[in-house]
């Protein structure tokens, strides 16, 4: 792999698990058009939707890692609940987790069309559940209460997709949990995290077994991750939650966008 190459995949994975940090997503909603268009703009490599879904699985696994970890250690001493809700991490990372094994695996079947099409209803989607208006605290409770079943349910479903295209399922699963679950923001953004790695994990061993993995470009990527979540995690602390959950529309329409010019 050329020193060009090495520094795109680097300055990628950084990219991404910024945004992983910052809006707690795994930072497959952009790092996926990004590993499908802009290597091969520069010339450096052109990538499969196959392997690109397989490097952004990785990416995610390590970025949403590394943002877990940032968000615990900012909350070590404080006074107060934390914002990771345990109970809500627990029902949806179980199902989610089942859901994302399936997905990695049946990915490997799939013509690479078939996955950019999935990404980008599930882009569209997004958009649409993030600018429903919703009724709720922006605050973090103690005692937050939620939908069990609307929660195995619709993060099982997330798990399958975002499993087949290489992401977390944070870019789908936040609209869920913000608007049909009435999770407060901050709950939202640091839990939705620890639920994307648990995904992740499932969606590793899917793509492990599924096959279509570039070794050197992943792993690059990677390094990149590990150093974007912490400084993600760390700016998002000091961002009013207004500002984060409408950038996410921002952020989710302009890859959709993209996605869409493609496949029509």
């Amino acid at each position: 792999m050329d020193i060009l190459l090495w520094i795109i995949m680097i300055i990628l994975g950084l990219i991404g698990s910024f945004f992983s940090g910052l809006l707690g997503i795994g930072g497959a909603i952009i790092n996926y058009p990004l590993l499908l268009y802009v290597p091969s703009v520069f010339g450096a490599a052109h990538f499969s939707a196959h392997e690109v879904s397989s490097i952004s699985m990785f990416q995610v696994f390590f970025a949403s890692l590394a943002g877990v970890l940032a968000f615990q250690k900012r909350s070590k001493g404080k006074l107060g609940p934390s914002a990771v809700h345990k109970e809500l991490v627990l029902y949806m990372g179980i199902s989610i987790l089942v859901g994302s094994l399936i997905g990695g695996y049946i990915s490997g079947m799939l013509q690479g069309e078939i996955i950019n099409l999935i990404y980008g209803i599930l882009a569209v989607l997004a958009v649409i559940l993030m600018l429903i208006p919703r009724k709720g605290s922006d605050e973090i409770k103690e005692n937050l209460q939620f939908n069990k079943f609307i929660a195995i349910v619709s993060a099982f479903i997330v798990g399958i997709v975002s499993g087949i295209v290489g992401a977390g399922g944070a870019f789908i699963l936040i609209p869920i949990m913000l608007t049909l679950l009435k999770i407060p923001t901050r709950t939202t953004i640091a839990s939705s995290l620890a639920i994307v790695f648990v995904s992740a994990v499932g969606g590793v061993i899917g793509k492990l077994t599924g096959g279509h993995i570039p070794l050197w470009p992943t792993l690059f990527t990677v390094v990149g991750s590990l150093i974007g979540a912490p400084l993600g995690s760390k700016v998002s602390s000091k961002i009013n939650v207004k500002i984060l959950r409408y950038g996410l529309v921002v952020l989710i329409a302009l890859t959709a966008v993209k996605v869409w010019s493609t496949i029509l």
